[in-house]
């Protein structure tokens, strides 16, 4: 088996009016849950978040989608590469905007960006990839994970990823 690597650079990266097109995912599984020895378990939804090399707070998979694939494939190479996850890519959760500090450029000098999310059904873990040195894996609740995001854009992305799972489910 070939080792996993990350991309690096800017030189494939896509902007669209002055935004870094970014694709990302909500990466999540089902945990059974029972409460006090009941045979009636329940369903508890758990997300994937990872830690941020730059800074405190959790954070969800997600980079700069690149002119040779889509965003769904962006959003999965991301899953990969940050959190070491692989699984069944869903609906897009929505489009964000946001404003970032760390990655600002000629092409996009005001770091706005905007961020295609997905809901990623996580169905295998790696035990090996590529940003692992620097990167934590945390299963979180939603109410936990809603707790510990960094940026307020991917609070409102899991608050849409939640009312998305009721539809689904």
């Amino acid at each position: 088996m070939s080792e996993l690597v990350a991309r690096t650079g800017r030189l494939q990266q896509r902007y669209e009016g002055g935004c870094r097109l970014v694709a990302g995912c909500i990466p999540y599984k089902f945990r059974d849950h029972c409460e006090d020895g009941d045979a009636d378990s329940a369903k508890v939804v758990e997300v994937l978040m990872i830690n941020s090399p730059s800074g405190p707070g959790l954070l969800f998979p997600k980079g700069g989608w690149e002119n040779d694939e889509t965003a769904e494939e962006a959003a999965v190479r991301e899953a990969i590469e940050e959190a070491g996850v692989r699984g069944d890519l869903m609906d897009v959760i929505g489009d964000y905007q946001f404003k970032s500090k760390t990655h600002q450029d000629e092409c996009c000098p005001d770091g706005l960006c905007k961020a295609a999310m997905y809901a990623l059904f996580v169905k295998e873990e790696l035990e090996s990839w590529p940003e692992q040195s620097t990167r934590t894996r945390s299963w979180l609740t939603i109410p936990e994970a809603v707790d510990s995001c960094r940026h307020k854009w991917m609070e409102e992305t899991l608050k849409d990823f939640s009312s998305w799972l009721e539809d689904k489910m």
